[in-house]
């Protein structure tokens, strides 16, 4: 387990990905935060969440990645995950997420998918 987070923003067309390093803990919130308020006011329409399989992600997490959704249903942006281990995939499953957040196996498949 990793305790420091960054993530940095990624363009790729009218896509920003919030490439997402380290765990994703309540901690997290403010870096999280910044990197929502940094893309909406680049005026961001669609958002990619990029983890990767190793990514440690608690309830503190879940929780903050919940309010992000909020946040981008409110904004009418779309929002979507990839990258993550099939243990979080059910973990997102089972707390309504994917209800909100279509979940890739891969960033590819994501972007593919995204610019459609």
């Amino acid at each position: 387990m990793n305790s420091e987070i960054e993530i940095n923003l990624e363009k790729q067309d009218d896509i920003t990905i919030f490439d997402v390093q380290g765990d994703v803990t309540a901690f997290s919130e403010p870096f999280f935060n910044k990197a929502y308020q940094t893309a909406n006011d680049q005026g961001t329409s669609k958002i990619l969440l990029k983890f990767y399989e190793d990514a440690y992600i608690n309830s503190g997490g879940i929780a903050i990645l919940i309010q992000l959704l909020g946040q981008t249903k409110r904004n009418n942006q779309q929002i979507c995950i990839a990258g993550l281990s099939n243990h979080f995939k059910k973990i997102f499953n089972m707390v309504g997420i994917t209800k909100f957040a279509k979940i890739y196996n891969t960033v590819d498949e994501a972007l593919s998918e995204m610019a459609m």
